[in-house]
């Protein structure tokens, strides 16, 4: 049963491709809400259930806007919020009362913690059997479900760090929770199969993720590396274990992103960098052999680059078509975006309590994203959100 259009917005709004899905929304930190967030972007009616306390990434600031964090704000728009209890015995209802309803659930408790408010798999699907149910956790269900699943933890523990930073350095995180993000991304794809499969079936069904196995696919070739091929990566700092050059490379006032990613896109940088002699040197016609010559050849790119400034060989490069980037803050790739077009920045809500942040990448010919409702305070919907629970439970209980 969809709820009500929310009363601080429009009654009417342009119909998403994922319209009249339900999602009661009881992850929190990151990589559920980041799910749901993608999911409510396409149209989905996402509640999101917290503890009185509310969700951990309210408190994680600084930065902030308006004394509110911004890590919160980035991953909860679109969305309403009620504050329930579950030790509560009448939030608890309304807890199951939404479960029951809702068509997609997802939930990022310790394997099995909610078992204890008959809010896990077994006991909400007995009652609601088409229901797409998602589980997320750090290390699975098994030998690892009492660990902790913090995002830097599997990047030490999957073997990122050890491929990140300096060779002779120490071993560095990624500069985001990128294993968090990962798997918010196959916890969205993971629902939307799902709800495809009980689109043809009518039967609902339990999807289970964890931050490590996300990780494992996310590394892709270096894990591949190792299951294809029994080689263990290690950390290169910048440089690529099978291209070169593909790393940055200094220029007369700073690094630039220099990539020759096949034999034509070498021959052009030769060209352009006036070492048109490299290209005739065995020792570098082909890619392996420049990756395996690169203690050789990077000299030879950098004298020439040395002698101009970055944006000089960047303007040059592309217009050859050689693969090339300045190294931008994060203030510069926005602004890269806005140069080319894509707009960004959007604002969620109207009026003062918009609230801007990064748009839903993807674009839809027909059903595009909506920024309909700014990330919610605490409980701010929960009044009518009860009501709305309670409303359907008292006729229910009134027809008996």
């Amino acid at each position: 049963m969809e709820m009500p259009p929310p009363s601080t917005t429009p009654a009417t709004r342009p119909a998403g491709p994922l319209s009249g899905i339900l999602v009661a929304d009881f992850s929190r930190i990151l990589a559920g809400p980041y799910a749901t967030m993608l999911l409510a972007d396409l149209g989905a009616e996402v509640i999101k259930v917290e503890s009185p306390g509310g969700d951990d990434t309210r408190t994680w600031m600084p930065p902030v806007r308006d004394g509110i964090s911004t890590y919160y704000l980035s991953v909860n728009r679109n969305k309403r919020s009620v504050a329930l209890d579950l030790k509560d015995t009448e939030d608890l209802a309304d807890a199951r009362e939404l479960a029951g309803r809702a068509d997609v659930l997802i939930e990022n408790f310790k394997p099995g913690g909610l078992r204890r408010f008959g809010l896990d798999h077994d006991t909400v699907s007995r009652n609601n059997p088409g229901i797409v149910y998602a589980s997320i956790s750090g290390f699975g269900p098994g030998a690892g479900a009492q660990l902790p699943g913090y995002d830097l933890m599997v990047q030490a523990m999957s073997g990122l760090m050890s491929l990140t930073g300096d060779p002779d350095g120490s071993p560095f995180r990624a500069g985001i929770s990128v294993f968090d993000v990962m798997t918010g991304l196959h916890t969205a794809i993971g629902i939307l199969a799902a709800l495809r499969h009980r689109d043809q079936t009518g039967q609902g069904q339990h999807i289970e993720l964890d931050l490590l196995s996300s990780a494992l696919s996310g590394l892709v070739n270096h894990t591949g590396a190792y299951a294809a091929a029994g080689v263990v990566p290690f950390r290169m700092g910048n440089a690529h274990p099978s291209l070169f050059p593909y790393e940055p490379l200094p220029t007369s006032d700073g690094e630039l992103i220099v990539i020759a990613g096949n034999d034509g896109q070498f021959h052009k940088l030769c060209q352009v960098l006036g070492v048109p002699g490299l290209i005739d040197d065995p020792r570098f016609a082909h890619n392996q052999d420049r990756t395996a010559h690169r203690e050789e050849l990077r000299p030879l790119l950098v004298e020439r680059l040395v002698k101009r400034t970055k944006d000089e060989w960047f303007r040059d490069l592309l217009a050859a078509g050689v693969p090339s980037a300045p190294i931008n803050t994060i203030d510069g790739g926005v602004g890269l975006a806005e140069e080319l077009g894509l707009a960004p920045i959007v604002e969620s809500g109207e009026g003062p309590a918009a609230v801007p942040g990064i748009r839903n990448p993807i674009t839809f010919s027909a059903t595009p994203p909506r920024y309909e409702l700014p990330p919610p305070s605490l409980d701010e919907h929960g009044e009518e959100i009860r009501a709305w629970l309670r409303a359907e439970r008292t006729r229910r209980e009134n027809d008996r």
